[in-house]
């Protein structure tokens, strides 16, 4: 069941769209303010639905300063029909831009519209709470920050995250990410490997791999 969060400070339009998405199959949140929900819950969901007028940040600021820790696409709600409002709502990071007043169907459908493309388009990042994966630059990141790590540690890093949260063992991640015609001592490899990644993560207060003894390792989230 795909999930929907909706991001509105009227209640009464909070309660009909959760009403609405609710009776045609979609899980529903619905939060009055964008400091009322976190990053990473946002990005649990499948599609953002954003009020452009908030009390506490406007919807066009809130998502042009966290656009590259929020991956779902997001569809702007507003009462102005401006096309200097369409083009900012875009230029911000918005995939989408509807005007109240609006009918239901009109947003059933493009809400049914962007869940679809999101399902055939390609995975291009990979997401944990603030840490995420530019899968085409090749490179993590916590929040806006780069996370500096080699090849091997990003490989690592991204086998765990790709697959969590399955564990591996220190043999298996060492045939991955070395090939089978490497040779080394693979628990020492990447015991070391994984230690400093540990310490590239502290830097943020973050521990995203778990040991799980006398098997392996896997990634926990943060």
């Amino acid at each position: 069941m795909e999930k929907i969060i909706v991001i509105d400070d009227d209640h009464d339009l909070l309660q009909l769209l959760h009403k609405a998405l609710v009776k045609v199959g979609y899980q529903v949140e619905t939060y009055d303010s964008v400091k009322a929900v976190t990053i990473q819950q946002l990005n649990q969901a499948d599609l953002i639905i954003l009020d452009v007028m908030l009390p506490d940040e406007d919807g066009f600021s809130y998502l042009r300063q966290q656009r590259a820790v929020i991956a779902p696409p997001v569809i702007f709600l507003t009462a102005k029909d401006f096309e200097k409002d369409l083009v900012e709502g875009f230029a911000s990071g918005g995939d989408d831009y509807i005007t109240k007043p609006f009918s239901l169907k009109e947003l059933r459908m493009r809400v049914a519209a962007h869940v679809r493309r999101e399902k055939r388009s390609p995975q291009l990042r990979l997401k944990s709470g603030t840490v995420w994966v530019d899968l085409i630059a090749q490179q993590f990141y916590v929040g806006e920050t780069p996370l500096e790590l080699t090849a091997a540690e990003f490989a690592i890093c991204k086998l765990l995250l790709q697959n969590k949260p399955q564990i591996f063992a220190k043999e298996t991640i060492y045939t991955t990410v070395f090939g089978y015609d490497a040779t080394g001592d693979s628990q020492t490899t990447i015991t070391e490997r994984i230690k400093n990644i540990r310490h590239k993560f502290a830097t943020f207060d973050l521990n995203p791999i778990e040991t799980v003894w006398g098997v392996g390792y896997r990634w926990r989230g943060v």
